[in-house]
This record gives structure tokens, sequence and C-alpha cells, in this order.
């Protein structure tokens, strides 16, 4: 009579093996805690029309991060070259791994990420967009630093004059300036008139 619940312990100890092989091609939902469980059961959303910060709210855009061989040599380029503001960066070893740079107007910053051993870097369909008034100054600078530029600042045919480079691991960048035909529905009638010209 004892061996019967032994064999029903032992079919539901070789049940549970099955189950636990089955999902462990699966990730387990980590389970929360029963504290962790109580304070989600006393969380209240808010009441429609009460107000939040815009963050709480609404999707924002943090930064772009940019995979790297080297992170040293990328923010040579970008803080050196391009005027970007560091702002952190980790290091292994003494190298730095990580750095995270501000645009030098406005809020825009960008991350440089030591890629993993043979990675790819390829950015296909990616391209940085770089506002800079004095357009054609700051590529004549990039040039004097010895920087090469794939296309020097030229109008398009959408009215805004754009510049066009490579960071040093190839990432695609536009350097451009849209001045005052910015978001204008009129630009691309412009752009005709002056090529009937």
């Amino acid at each position: 009579m004892k061996k019967k619940p032994v064999k029903k312990a032992v079919k539901k100890a070789g049940t549970k093996g099955v189950a636990a092989s089955k999902s462990s091609k699966r990730p387990q939902k980590p389970k929360a805690s029963k504290s962790a469980r109580a304070v989600a059961k006393k969380t209240v959303p808010l009441k429609a029309g009460a107000s939040s910060s815009a963050t709480d709210r609404k999707l924002t855009f943090n930064h772009a991060m940019i995979y790297v061989k080297d992170v040293e040599r990328g923010m040579r380029f970008y803080r050196d070259l391009m005027g970007f503001k560091l702002i952190e960066d980790f290091r292994y070893d003494g190298t730095p791994v990580y750095a995270r740079l501000r645009a030098p107007g406005g809020d825009g910053t960008i991350a440089l990420h030591q890629a993993g051993p043979g990675a790819s870097l390829a950015s296909e369909g990616v391209r940085l967009y770089f506002e800079v008034r004095d357009l054609d100054d700051f590529c004549r600078k990039l040039l004097q630093k010895g920087f090469y530029i794939t296309q020097m600042p030229r109008m398009m045919p959408w009215g805004w004059r754009h510049a066009y480079l490579n960071d040093p691991d190839g990432h695609e960048i536009s350097l451009y300036w849209a001045g005052e035909n910015r978001m204008k529905k009129s630009v691309m009638q412009a752009v005709r008139e002056v090529a009937k010209r």
C-alpha cells in the first residue's frame, strides 16, 4: 500500500522533469514576491484628466546608441571634431567601453557603445542628422582637421543644404541646414521653379 504513493510521487517528479525541460526552451517570467504583489495591488491609476509630467504619459526620445569598434576613437570624432560634450563614460580596465555625449546645441544625445568581438557595425537604413546654421564653415573646419567628407554642402531637391560623411566606424551622417525651408509645404514647388530656370 505504501508503494502506490511512492509511485505517484515518482510520476509527479517525472512529470515535473518533463515540464521543466519543455519550459527551459522558453524564458520563465520571474515571480513577484508577496510584498511586490501587494504593492502592485495598491497602485491606483490616474483618473482621466489628472495631470502628470510629459515623460510619464508620452513617449520621449532619449538617445541614439551607436556601436563602435573603439569608443576612444569614437569620442575623438564626436567630441573633438564634431564638438559634442562628454556627459559620462564608463571604463573597463581603464579602457572606455561606453560614452554618452550631448550635441553642442540643443538637448540631443548619443551614446557610443563598445561592440562585441566580431559584431557587425552595419547600420544600413539608419543615418544620423545633425543641423548646423553655418554648414559650409563647419565642413571646411572638418576638412582642415583632416576629415573626409563624402559630399560637400549642396542644395537638395527638398530645399535643404546637406553634406554627407561617415564616422570612423562607417555610420552615415548628414550635416544640414534647413533654414527658411523647414517644414514648408511649398518647398518642392519652389525647387521645381528653380530647376526650370
